[in-house]
């Protein structure tokens, strides 16, 4: 059965106070399988019979809304396009782990969406972006924390929500995942 990381957005942070038994039941009350959550921002790890990620995200949405009542963004991936998102990250290694982002996305923006993105980034912060498949690749230059490059504003510009998770995290959820499959 495959195996399947969901990244929430916005999940204990702001008012959005979930505990993760409470997501691990959710997903277990669904009919997911071998659940398990990395780190208490909304990772969760799970095997379901092979179904397109889109087609999970809306069920994921749907039950966060249903049972939780939050509209948290909700993107899927499988072992692969985790390892993808690491790999294929151009910024990764050239800075701190923690620095450097995969911004999962819900759909994939088309080049005139990224470059409308990257216009009205330039002149806001020093990050460096680039473009990859229903993911954005982000190096914060020296702290994340203080970035105007927020969510709300790729959404407006990209068309589509989404979620980050920095090198660090990723690597730990990709580990997580081949350690579970072995």
């Amino acid at each position: 059965m495959p195996r399947y990381v969901a990244f929430f957005g916005s999940i204990n942070v702001g008012g959005n106070r979930l505990t993760m038994a409470d997501l691990r039941a959710a997903f277990e009350a669904e009919g997911f399988a071998n659940v398990e959550t990395v780190v208490a921002s909304g990772n969760v790890l799970f095997d379901f019979p092979g179904r397109p990620t889109a087609g999970l995200e809306e069920k994921l949405g749907l039950m966060m809304r249903d049972r939780f009542g939050m509209d948290s963004a909700v993107c899927v991936r499988d072992r692969d396009e985790v390892a993808a998102a690491i790999a294929d990250n151009p910024f990764a290694g050239m800075n701190a782990d923690k620095i450097v982002h995969t911004h999962f996305l819900i759909g994939q923006p088309d080049p005139e969406q990224f470059a409308v993105l990257i216009a009205d980034q330039a002149a806001r912060g020093p990050e460096k972006l680039a473009r990859g498949d229903r993911a954005l690749y982000i190096d914060f230059g020296e702290s994340g924390a203080d970035s105007r490059l927020t969510g709300a504003f790729m959404e407006k510009r990209l068309g589509f929500r989404g979620t980050a998770r920095n090198m660090r995290s990723l690597a730990r959820i990709l580990a997580k995942m081949d350690e579970t499959a072995a």
